[in-house]
């Protein structure tokens, strides 16, 4: 297996720390892996991850947000051995997948049905931070509206 050294990217840039770290983590990350999710694009800011998180309950999962990571976690309760099984196909094993979300993207939902968990997540860029539209003047101007200034 091939190792990449991510380490002249820390040296390098400034301020980007977080994005190294991000491509390290997923470069180390096995593709695939338990659950399946989904992740689409609902509308312009809006994103939904659907897990796929048959036989479990509602109170077996876990949805949690913290510093920009969103962690979702299962455990099964232990099962008294009643049951005798020939095959044993569907997973019910404890998991933890996480998400790094990008900035001012924050979870505005959960929901559980049909064996799917359903994440909604919303991108809310503050005022402050969108474009917006800059009038340009001239002196002209400011002669006709009678702004003038005293030198």
């Amino acid at each position: 297996m091939t190792t990449i050294d991510f380490t002249p990217l820390f040296r390098n840039a400034i301020g980007f720390d977080r994005m190294a770290s991000m491509l390290e983590s997923a470069y180390r990350t096995e593709a695939g892996g338990y659950p399946p999710y989904n992740i689409e694009l609902i509308g312009e800011d809006h994103y939904r991850v659907t897990m796929a998180v048959a036989g479990f309950t509602r109170d077996e999962l876990d949805v949690q947000v913290k510093q920009s990571i969103l962690t979702v976690s299962g455990a099964r309760k232990d099962e008294a051995n009643e049951h005798s099984y020939l095959h044993r196909g569907i997973a019910t094993r404890s998991f933890e997948r996480q998400f790094q979300l990008a900035d001012y993207v924050r979870v505005s939902g959960a929901d559980l049905k049909d064996g799917l968990l359903h994440i909604d997540l919303v991108r809310e860029i503050p005022e402050a931070m969108k474009p917006r539209r800059v009038e340009i003047t001239s002196d002209q101007d400011r002669l006709i509206e009678g702004k003038t200034e005293a030198a």
